[in-house]
């Protein structure tokens, strides 16, 4: 595996943050497509900034070191340790935690993923570079269809509005037999009109595939609920 040199020319630094730009480009046209905050110009900058300061600390490796009347060492590796640190901030901002579903930490993974590419880049290891790029790559476009199929507990919250007991036994029970499970978290009695609205927790197992979910609605209108509207499952 190449070492970083002493010296670098221009040549060298374009090819590093033109690597490291392609890379960032990459992964934020995913996370762009998926419609999430930190798209593409978010991951090329965190990229582009991981390059850059390898590149510093490549320029100064010729300082590096401490000389025998000095009480200070140039340690260069703290300068790639702080930049992961900063983008653990940035991730934790993109991580959202909102009634019961957490969102976000793809994309957090994704900028943790390019700050280490860029790093890479920037040291000058554009073998291992492009491999992990091609790794993350393949992870977010190509492994998204297999994860959606693979079979789990699934979770949503439905919000339905009935004017009789009657009515959510009936539901409860047709949800039963559509293969879940319904535990209420919330409920409040209307006067105008008189009636209930409760926010049940739903579980079934079953894929991500919308084909393989309950049909929650057409269930709870088919019951007798009034209105009823539920949030998208994790």
């Amino acid at each position: 595996m190449a070492l970083m040199p002493l010296t670098l020319s221009w040549l060298d630094i374009a090819v590093r943050l033109a690597l490291a730009t392609i890379a960032g480009a990459l992964f934020g046209i995913n996370r762009g497509e998926s419609g999430k905050v930190a798209g593409l110009r978010t991951t090329l900058l965190v990229c582009i900034a991981a390059c850059t300061a390898m590149l510093q600390v490549n320029a100064l490796l010729a300082q590096a070191g401490k000389h025998s009347d000095s009480f200070a060492v140039l340690d260069l590796m703290r300068l790639p340790l702080g930049i992961l640190s900063g983008v653990g901030f940035i991730g934790g901002g993109v991580i959202l935690r909102k009634d019961g579903f957490v969102r976000g930490v793809t994309t957090a993974a994704t900028l943790w993923i390019v700050t280490v590419v860029g790093l890479c880049f920037g040291g000058g290891q554009l073998a291992l570079g492009m491999t992990t790029s091609v790794l993350g790559v393949v992870t977010l476009w190509f492994l998204k269809s297999v994860e959606e199929r693979i079979p789990r507990h699934q979770t949503t919250f439905l919000t339905v509005e009935y004017d009789s007991d009657l009515l959510r036994d009936r539901l409860l029970e047709a949800l039963r037999l559509a293969g879940c499970s319904a535990v209420a978290v919330s409920a409040s009695v209307r006067t105008e009109p008189a009636g209930y609205e409760e926010t049940l927790e739903v579980r079934w197992w079953g894929t991500r595939h919308i084909a393989s979910q309950p049909r929650l609605l057409e269930i709870a209108i088919a019951s007798g609920a009034l209105t009823a509207r539920y949030s998208n499952s994790r």
